[in-house]
């Protein structure tokens, strides 16, 4: 009889009766439309009051999987330094979850470390926390736990190559590697936040030695470095192109205690570059905010970049809005001069908001939309998931960009733009529709 690996953390990192625990997760849930194509992801293991909207917001991101290869680091000291099961299944409230088992055996057939062991995820609750989340987005899905010691950069990398090469030979099969890591424990806020910054500068740039040495010297209490580090050996070694930091607090942002914290960061591993014009956006407020400075535009501008039209920037922070300004029509020679405008309004100058500050940087994400030339149209042409709309009276003009949640009938756009424009019901309007292309 296949072994069943009974829940551990339920009742105590997340609620243990499947309706509270949905209801929790749902609570945590952004719906996300243009889904990233992932090979790995970072995400946190606490409980899900502290860590569970940074887990959630980086896999609502992303494509489901077939199978998540969960690595998790040995919190117990139990059973072997590099445990791998590949028969049976684990339950938690929602359900019961398959070991993938074909994979599972291939990966240990490969890596001369990993060792068939059962102990070693009794009583460890790094892998089983995921569980729940990823079976939110996909409740069919199968997994291959692995638990990580404290080894050498050269162990890792081993394991790591042995996980690319066996889903390599699955051809087919959608993976996803989850590396399941907190990051500083129970040091004060500003110190945790700076060594966590430091660490996820080396995770975006994919550089797993330099990770592991910076946790080392620096003796950053990253408790799934090894995780992260086999994660980003295996990721690279499939084509991995890029990594996005989707989301990073700390407990203190649940709590309210800044004293003593444990930060959680949400990172994505993907097979394509950041978006250029993205990317500038970004750049472009971290220059001005820290050092009040405006970048020039890439030499060599992409194709994108080098057309005339307008654009809007918009920023997240933990998932929430937190600045949007653009332009309706070009006003610069350029797309990318448009975004280095537009971004640092973002930042600084949305009326609805407070400026940005250094210490949120790390903690933001970005979009741009760059929009076609609006064109005229009559309320029947209108579609809000298609269209953007311009509303206009005289001199006063409301524009709102399209396939915004909650906005779903041409007259919520209409009364929307009025408001913004200051156009009272029932004058006479002139209206335009346009297309966005949404770049992430």
């Amino acid at each position: 009889m296949a072994m069943i690996r009974q829940p551990i953390a339920s009742g105590r990192f997340y609620p243990g009766a499947a309706g509270s625990l949905r209801s929790l997760i749902e609570t945590f849930v952004e719906e996300v439309e243009d889904k990233i194509d992932a090979i790995g992801i970072v995400s946190p293991h606490a409980g899900y009051i502290y860590s569970g909207a940074v887990a959630a917001s980086v896999i609502a991101r992303i494509e489901p999987a077939d199978t998540y290869i969960i690595l998790g680091p040995n919190h117990t000291g139990m059973g072997k330094p590099f445990s791998i099961m590949t028969v049976g299944s684990w339950q938690t409230p929602l359900g019961e979850v398959p070991i993938d088992s074909a994979l599972a055996q291939n990966i240990l057939a490969t890596s001369k470390y990993l060792q068939e062991d059962r102990t070693a995820h009794q009583g460890e609750h790094s892998i089983e926390v995921q569980l729940p989340l990823l079976q939110y987005f996909k409740p069919d899905l199968k997994i291959v736990p692995i638990i990580l010691a404290v080894a050498t950069l050269d162990i890792y990398r081993e394991i790591g190559a042995s996980i690319a090469q066996a889903i390599k030979e699955a051809p087919g099969k959608k993976v996803v590697i989850v590396a399941s890591s907190d990051m500083s424990h129970y040091e004060p806020q500003e110190s945790a936040s700076a060594k966590d910054r430091r660490a996820i500068e080396e995770i975006l740039n994919m550089d797993e030695a330099a990770l592991l040495d910076r946790v080392i010297r620096e003796r950053i209490s990253m408790c799934g470095y090894a995780p992260v580090v086999a994660m980003l050996a295996a990721a690279r070694a499939l084509g991995a192109r890029s990594a996005e930091l989707v989301r990073y607090q700390t407990s203190g942002d649940a709590s309210g205690d800044y004293s003593s914290v444990v930060g959680y960061a949400g990172v994505i591993v993907r097979r394509t570059e950041m978006s250029p014009l993205v990317k500038l956006a970004r750049d472009t407020v971290e220059a001005y905010v820290k050092e009040r400075r405006i970048i020039k535009p890439p030499e060599g501008l992409v194709p994108e970049m080098r057309e005339r039209a307008g654009v809007f920037v918009s920023i997240k922070k933990d998932g929430q809005l937190r600045g949007c300004i653009g332009t309706f029509e070009p006003s610069r020679p350029n797309v990318a001069e448009e975004i280095i405008v537009n971004a640092i309004s973002a930042a600084t100058r949305d009326p609805r908001f407070l400026p940005i500050t250094p210490q949120e940087l790390e903690r933001l994400s970005y979009s741009v939309d760059v929009l076609t030339a609006p064109e005229p149209a009559v309320f029947a042409e209108l579609d809000p998931k298609k269209y953007g709309v311009i509303v206009e009276r005289g001199w006063r003009r409301g524009l709102l960009l399209p396939d915004l949640e909650g906005v779903n009938t041409p007259q919520e756009q209409i009364d929307i733009c009025c408001q913004k424009a200051g156009i009272s019901p029932g004058e006479p309007l002139k209206l335009s529709k346009f297309q966005v292309k949404r770049y992430r």
